[in-house]
């Protein structure tokens, strides 16, 4: 019996290893993405190495500021899947890192996870 357990806790650590593996590799391209270029906000907030739904909600948040402050990234034009319906054309917004800095830095957040993405933001 000894040895089924052990086989659970090494397929676990394998399990967890290759998890944050993947977490680190995510947040790599994320950077090296946002250097590059103009990118959308997720991938900047990507960048900062904020776990799933903290990027989920500093993007809306930014995405508000961002339309009431008047910063405009640049439009692009991609194809997506949407329920079912394929090649769905869709307009999205591309921002540069100084864009995104200039929207953190109106931004205002509560939650100390936020307040900690938006310093990296600012400092990107």
């Amino acid at each position: 019996m000894a040895s089924v357990a052990a086989r659970r806790v090494f397929r676990d650590r394998v399990r967890a290893n290759r998890a944050a593996s993947t977490q680190r590799r995510t947040v790599a391209q994320a950077a090296r993405r946002v250097r590059t270029g103009a990118r959308s906000l997720v991938t900047h907030i990507i960048a900062t190495g904020a776990d799933r739904r903290t990027v989920e909600g500093v993007a809306d948040a930014l995405r508000t500021v961002a339309k009431k402050k008047g910063v405009k990234g640049r439009r692009a034009r991609i194809r997506r899947s949407f329920n079912g319906a394929r090649n769905i054309v869709k307009t999205v917004y591309r921002y540069t890192r100084a864009q995104v800095a200039q929207i953190a830095a109106q931004y205002k957040p509560r939650k100390a996870e936020y307040k900690a993405v938006r310093a990296a933001l600012i400092a990107a």
